[in-house]
């Protein structure tokens, strides 16, 4: 499955905030092991999220949300970028949300990311604006 997709080791800023964002998680949370930071580009418009590719990479799936900060892009658009685990708590996602679905203007550097709530709290609290309004 992996093998048809193209695979790419991580950029320098990718990694850097992959860093930052694990800091940012309790230490009691953080994944057992990071691998050797292989991703894949996922289909986002453009926003950056990346899925991490382990060799044994058959059916992993997401299983929950680590941490996730925000920054504001240079357009003043805030994006919210979220470190998924898997179901056995492997790094699965590096997860990015402009809340106006464009393409990033600018990646972010490790020392703008603020500490924001759940992205699946916001999810919830958006979805119960346009059904309550």
């Amino acid at each position: 499955m992996v093998e048809e997709m193209a695979t790419r080791p991580l950029r320098k800023e990718e990694i850097a905030v992959v860093h930052r964002l694990l800091e940012m998680a309790p230490e009691s949370a953080r994944p057992r092991s990071q691998h050797e930071f292989i991703a894949i580009d996922m289909e986002d418009g453009g926003m950056g999220s990346i899925r991490f590719v382990e060799e044994s990479d058959e059916l992993r799936r997401m299983g929950r949300e680590l941490v996730t900060a925000e920054y504001i892009d240079e357009d003043q658009i805030p994006v919210l970028i979220s470190v998924n685990l898997d179901e056995e708590g492997r790094l699965f996602e590096l997860d990015f949300w402009k809340v106006n679905f464009e393409p990033l203007k600018r990646y972010p550097r490790p020392e703008e990311l603020r500490a924001a709530p759940p992205a699946t709290t916001i999810d919830a609290s958006a979805q119960s604006l346009t059904t309550n309004h």
